[in-house]
C-alpha cells in the first residue's frame, strides 16, 4: 500500500441509555479489521455513517471505554441520524407489510 492509498478504518459504538451514561466504543480497527466491522454491521442491519474525521477521534478511545465528553455533541448528532433512519425504515416496512396482508 502506498502512502497515498486510503486505508479503511471503522469504529463501532454501542449506547444503552439504561446501562451507560455515554456511548462506548465496542470495536475499532483499520484494514481487514475495519472491513470485518463494516461487514458485521451490514449483516446486522446497523446503519453505517461515514465520517473519517470522527472515526479518527473515536479510534483513539480504548475499546470498552465511553466516549469523551468533548465528542458528546457530535455523537449525539450521529445517533439522531441513526434513529431517524431506523424510524423511516420501520414506517416503510410497516406500510409494505400492511399492503401484503
Amino acid at each position: 500500500m502506498s502512502k497515498y492509498e486510503k486505508r479503511t478504518k471503522a469504529v463501532a459504538l454501542r449506547y444503552e441509555e439504561k446501562r451507560t451514561a455515554a456511548p462506548e466504543v465496542v470495536a475499532a480497527g483499520s484494514g481487514k479489521v475495519a472491513e470485518k466491522i463494516i461487514e458485521a454491521a451490514r449483516e446486522a442491519g446497523v446503519v453505517i455513517k461515514e465520517d473519517p474525521d470522527l472515526v479518527e477521534l473515536l479510534a483513539k478511545v480504548p475499546i470498552g471505554e465511553q466516549i469523551p465528553a468533548e465528542l458528546y455533541q457530535t455523537v449525539a448528532e450521529l445517533l439522531s441520524f441513526v434513529y431517524s433512519v431506523n424510524t423511516k425504515y420501520k414506517e416503510k416496512y410497516n406500510k409494505i407489510k400492511k399492503k401484503a396482508q
